[in-house]
């Protein structure tokens, strides 16, 4: 029996999630930290999950939570990365974005925030 594929990801798609996962920027490995092993209120979460084309760069399951990361090239992708957002909302996904350099010199606050974001969706 063929693996089961995540809302309509494709090999390619699963290969490039595992790729990204291993090559994580510096602020996705600094959030990567303090959130896996369901460090943030037993809460788990997913690193690199794919969804359908996208690969997201965080994925919280049990509240249906998108995290995404952005660095700079995000300023030239807003219209993508909004469409991206929308589609994600479709399939009932919230995003919820912070920029690296917020990662990097206040983690407490970004993961104050999707607490916050996180006792919404419960």
């Amino acid at each position: 029996m063929p693996p089961k594929r995540i809302r309509g990801t494709t090999p390619n798609i699963v290969a490039a999630a595992r790729h990204l996962r291993q090559n994580l920027t510096p602020a996705e490995r600094t959030l990567w930290q303090a959130l896996k092993n369901c460090q943030l209120n037993g809460f788990k979460f997913r690193c690199q999950h794919p969804v359908g084309s996208f690969i997201v760069d965080f994925y919280c399951p049990q509240c249906r939570l998108v995290v995404e990361l952005d660095g700079e090239i995000h300023d030239q992708q807003i219209d993508y990365d909004t469409a991206r957002t929308k589609q994600l909302n479709r399939f009932g996904y919230q995003v919820v974005r912070f920029h690296n350099q917020a990662v990097m010199t206040n983690l407490d606050g970004v993961l104050q925030q999707i607490l916050e974001v996180i006792g919404e969706r419960i």
